[in-house]
């Protein structure tokens, strides 16, 4: 059991290194060499494909024509609502402040739970999201436009909605994990997201400058963001809620803040500003505010 915890843990800072990469991977890409929209259409075929193939040599469970359905339909709405806000506003703002409202997603999975499953509510619990709310409006109302954010309000709405985007989507699919496999969510979970995004792709257009002009750093860029934060880092996620508490895998997600802030500041993606880093302190705080008030109820 040691060792699977053990297991758990790396795969979690992986996934979670991975992730804060992906923040800076798709500044570099949007909307320069490829467009948002195409982008996503990019990681949700990509994935689906990928999750399909392995399925074909890994033993799957059973599973009736109504969960088949539940996962497609949550992979059309919620994943891809999520990847579609998310790859908008990191188009139009910084990876550090598009990191930061994913930081967000442990507040907003609990105010959901409030308000849908009945969840507990403590004066901890309301601290903590009195402290992000705070750190999150700071964000929106303090950033500026720019030449590294085109638009940084707009992509900081986006990337506020797509946060709360993914918390339903994880309030869901943990209900549908107690039924069916994690592989068995994430293919047709992506299935139902590639469906979607192709669907819009037909009114849009495909948008991808990299293939009327190729060159091979973005085209090596698009590949990592395809492969490691879209793949292997959803491939990982299950083995950390499997064997961690909710508390830490949560935790596991300032990861991504450190990541994208360390990589930002390093190669130009983004500008100290104290701001920020009162923000990002408010919001982290209130990620363990709430963390740690869930734990205690557990007890």
């Amino acid at each position: 059991m040691k060792n699977k915890k053990t297991e758990a843990n790396l795969s979690m800072i992986v996934s979670k290194t991975f992730s804060g990469l992906n923040a800076n991977a798709l500044k570099y890409l949007l909307p320069l060499w490829i467009a948002p929209l195409t982008g996503v259409m990019f990681r949700c075929v990509f994935a689906a494909i990928v999750f399909w193939i392995i399925s074909i040599f890994w033993k799957q469970d059973k599973t009736t024509r109504r969960e088949k359905i539940t996962l497609f339909l949550l992979g059309a709405i919620g994943l891809y609502g999520f990847m579609f806000f998310y790859l908008l506003g990191v188009s139009k703002t910084t990876p550090v402040s598009s990191s930061l409202f994913s930081s967000l997603q442990p507040i907003w999975v609990f105010i959901l739970s409030v308000i849908f499953l009945r969840e507990r509510i403590t004066a901890m619990k309301i601290i903590g999201i009195a402290i992000g709310l705070g750190g999150a409006l700071l964000c929106i109302l303090t950033q500026k436009s720019d030449d590294l954010a085109s638009d940084a309000f707009t992509g900081n709405m986006l990337c506020l909605i797509s946060s709360i985007a993914y918390a339903a989507y994880l309030i869901v699919s943990n209900v549908v994990l107690g039924k069916v496999s994690s592989l068995n969510m994430l293919r047709y979970s992506f299935l139902g997201a590639a469906v979607s995004s192709l669907i819009v792709m037909a009114f849009t257009g495909f948008d991808g400058h990299l293939f009327i002009h190729f060159e091979w750093t973005p085209f090596l860029v698009l590949m990592f963001v395809l492969i490691f934060p879209t793949t292997i880092s959803y491939l990982l996620i299950p083995i950390g809620l499997k064997y961690l508490s909710t508390t830490l895998v949560a935790l596991y997600g300032y990861i991504i803040l450190i990541v994208a802030t360390i990589v930002s500041l390093s190669i130009g993606q983004d500008r100290f500003s104290w701001y920020q880093m009162i923000a990002i302190a408010l919001i982290c705080s209130s990620v363990y505010f709430v963390e740690i008030a869930e734990s205690k109820d557990k007890r």
